[in-house]
């Protein structure tokens, strides 16, 4: 088996092999494409309207916009958090744990760092597919500025992966799917609320506002909103790089762990 020795061991083989796992997962998802993206679009898709015209309506302008428009950034920066998340702790640990198709590739010249490179790839297109979706539908119903809302695109990607390389850490460590929920309900859920999508992070306690400002969504949601609604963004170069953190740093934690748990 293929999982090498020392810190080799979590590193792409080279800056192609990657793209191999991503095609396969990709052939693999085509028999059940427009289920899959229907059901990622499912839970923003109400926020977006459930929210948007129901608290709409009470909360009127928000920012010197509708709040339906402003709602839309934070929801796509939401989409492509669940939906890049959904896809590696279920979807990759599936393939890893259960099905067993990690252990497969690894007898062939992939490394276990093209493996992990190419789910979290595969994340991040799951990602970009959810919250480009949402970010046409706002577009085509005049919720957001086009075509200023495609900046939010490279975004949308950052995002997909910043979140499933967190996951990856999260499927390392989970002895099962029982596991996963607590991620989901005392990281994603408190964030959406943390960070700005559904409301402005100027509203919360000022303590709950700094540890907000560390979280990945709200790096991903203040660059997405400027975008969505045609405004200038601030400091990019920050919340870029904070972005890039939270990719490469977990990416090489989940490797690591990875290494580990498929060495028992």
């Amino acid at each position: 088996m293929n999982i090498g020795k020392g810190f080799s061991a979590g590193l792409p083989a080279n800056a192609w092999n990657w793209a191999a796992v991503w095609r396969r997962n990709g052939l693999a998802w085509r028999k059940v494409a427009l289920a899959s993206v229907l059901g990622s679009l499912a839970e923003p898709m109400i926020y977006l309207f459930g929210l948007g015209f129901g608290l709409g309506i009470m909360v009127g302008r928000v920012d010197g916009t509708s709040y339906i428009a402003f709602l839309t950034g934070g929801m796509v920066a939401t989409s492509a958090m669940t939906s890049a998340t959904s896809e590696t702790i279920y979807a990759a640990f599936a393939r890893m744990n259960a099905q067993r198709t990690w252990e497969a590739i690894l007898h062939t010249q992939l490394t276990l760092g093209d493996i992990v490179l190419g789910e979290l790839a595969w994340a991040a297109t799951k990602a970009v597919l959810a919250g480009t979706a949402i970010m046409f539908v706002a577009a085509a119903l005049g919720y957001a500025a086009w075509p200023s809302a495609l900046y939010a695109l490279p975004v949308v990607i950052l995002t997909g992966f910043a979140f499933a390389s967190l996951a990856m850490v999260v499927a390392a460590l989970a002895p099962s799917y029982d596991y996963f929920v607590f991620y989901q309900t005392l990281v994603l859920t408190p964030m959406l609320f943390l960070c700005g999508a559904v409301f402005p992070v100027a509203q919360l306690p000022t303590a709950f506002q700094h540890v907000g400002h560390f979280l990945p969504l709200a790096h991903s949601i203040e660059l997405i909103r400027p975008a969505m609604l045609g405004r200038p963004a601030g400091s990019v170069g920050l919340h870029i790089s904070a972005l890039c953190m939270y990719i490469i740093l977990p990416f090489f934690l989940s490797t690591a762990l990875l290494c580990r748990r498929l060495m028992r």
